[in-house]
């Protein structure tokens, strides 16, 4: 197979001539081969998707297109000229950037400050002359129709901001080719159509977009070209519009994959209720009453804004709620609590791994087993050995990459940390299973393993709340409760179709409760 990829039909956007292009690379980290002769091109004027599983090779390709490795083999090209050395970092900023899932821009700075790092105006006695640098980032903003305020504190964006404010920064730069490295992991249904309408509209003012996501659906919705990595090699490229759901997954996977989907049952008559919430109210004025039972899997759906977040972190203590009770098989926790949720039999998935879910200094062994040393060791002492022992079930079960327990968790690829979440959101063998966007950002693969748990553990009488905006997810529950500004509006049964759940979620034609 050839690691150039082919060209296809252009569209009327696209010219051509590659934007760049990476031919026969190869990059080994150790006794890794993390890419072997794999390649891409880019095509100016057009966006397009990289996709892959975890481990498949797309964070080293980016690396390496963006300058921060060199690769062991191969040519890297920009506009027909040779890549410039690692060195010259203004020349890499000048033809490629990449806005990553994990943000960059500096919190504690203004917008202004973060656009301009190391680039404010100065006088002719070297003082940063700050009417003209906040002018400065005003015009850039404006050029790029990007509605942010340059004086306000950067912590106080949303992702979507966040992320405009990044491209602006990029192209501020001359750069007119941005990777866009899952743009929608954390973003609602609104918040994606603004982002693929901004992208849409940048590419008619000549910008170039290698679109990397795990989500399928959005690949079709925005970009022209797809090509597929697995095992660090190029697989294919192709026109999307010509490429099927099924004959793309296969691709990614070399096998057909799909994802579980719950029997379509009634509770097990009598079952006990495990989970009880009355009142809950959160600082949002987001408001929750639900009970679940033994067994049962149930939903929280909504958009941005819905509350949904903020009341299932309210019921596992990660923020104390203003009003209301939470009930654990009888057991009302402390409010705002979470290792009394712990201990009352509460596993916790959290939105977001990087800043909630691990440690990545530890290992797979100690992020796996930091909420039960109980099991591991004794009179205050850890056992290395059960330590291990514990966290290799674990990694089997989830079938997590890794050579072993002592790997640290920031050297696992997206899908394979999340599976370590999973695993200690498993660990104490938990009543009651919070599920918080599981998938997001995940490759298919990781994904069947993930919500395969699901079924597992209601099966053992576990009780599983889902809450996410990803209908994939929800596939899996026996009833789903839809919020919209801040009140459940409907419960939808097993069976829902797509159409009609998204419609409530998005606050039309909701049954009220």
């Amino acid at each position: 197979m050839s690691s150039i990829p082919q060209s296809a039909t252009d569209g009327p956007a696209v010219s051509g001539r590659p934007v760049v292009e990476a031919v026969n690379i190869d990059k080994r980290f150790g006794s890794t081969v993390a890419l072997s002769q794999a390649g891409i091109m880019v095509r100016r004027g057009e966006t397009h998707a990289l996709v892959g599983r975890n481990g498949a090779g797309k964070s080293t390709l980016v690396s390496i297109l963006t300058g921060l490795h060199a690769a062991d083999d191969g040519i890297v090209t920009f506009d027909g000229a040779p890549a410039p050395p690692l060195a010259d970092r203004d020349g890499w900023r000048r033809r490629v950037a990449c806005v990553y899932q994990k943000s960059t821009i500096i919190p504690a700075l203004t917008v202004a400050e973060n656009l301009f790092l190391n680039r404010h105006a100065r006088g002719r006695d070297r003082l940063i002359r700050w009417p003209a640098l906040r002018r400065e980032a005003e015009q850039l903003l404006a050029a790029w129709a990007v509605d942010v305020d340059v004086r306000q504190p950067a912590s106080t964006l949303s992702v979507e901001q966040r992320q405009f404010v990044e491209i602006a920064r990029a192209l501020s730069f001359g750069a007119r080719f941005i990777i866009l490295d899952e743009p929608t992991a954390q973003l609602d249904a609104a918040g994606i159509s603004r982002l693929f309408q901004r992208i849409r509209d940048l590419r008619a003012q000549g910008v170039t977009f290698l679109f990397i996501s795990h989500h399928l659906q959005e690949i079709y919705e925005i970009c022209d070209q797809v090509t597929v990595f697995r095992d660090a090699r190029h697989i294919l490229t192709a026109p999307v519009a010509d490429l099927s759901r099924q004959a793309l997954v296969a691709a990614m996977t070399g096998e057909d994959v799909s994802l579980p989907e719950a029997a379509h049952r009634p509770p097990v008559p009598g079952a006990p209720v495990l989970l009880s919430v009355r009142g809950l109210t959160t600082r949002s004025g987001a408001e929750l009453s639900m009970e679940a039972r033994a067994g049962e899997v149930v939903g929280i759906a909504g958009g941005g804004g819905s509350g949904k977040v903020e009341v299932a972190e309210a019921i596992v203590g990660l923020c104390r709620p203003v009003a209301g009770t939470v009930t654990i098989d009888g057991r009302v926790l402390r409010p705002g609590d979470v290792p009394d949720a712990l201990d009352a039999g509460v596993g916790l998935v959290p939105q977001d791994r990087h800043r909630e879910g691990l440690v990545p200094q530890l290992s797979i062994g100690e992020n796996v087993t930091m909420t039960v040393p109980h099991r591991i060791g004794r009179n205050g002492f850890i056992s290395p050995a059960r330590r291990d022992a514990f966290a290799r079930v674990a990694i089997a079960d989830l079938a997590v990459k890794a050579s072993g327990p002592h790997v640290p968790v920031a050297e696992l690829s997206g899908g394979n940390q999340q599976k370590v979440v999973m695993g200690r959101a498993l660990a104490g063998d938990p009543k009651v299973l919070v599920l918080i966007t599981p998938t997001a950002g995940v490759d298919v693969r990781s994904k069947q393993t993930l919500l395969g748990v699901v079924e597992q553990v209601r099966g053992r009488g576990t009780t599983v709340l889902i809450v996410s905006d990803e209908l994939d997810d929800l596939r899996l529950c026996d009833r789903v409760l839809v919020m919209f500004r801040g009140r459940v509006v409907g419960t939808k049964a097993h069976g829902w179709s797509d159409n009609e759940l998204v419609a409530a979620m998005e606050g039309v034609d909701v049954d009220h409760v």
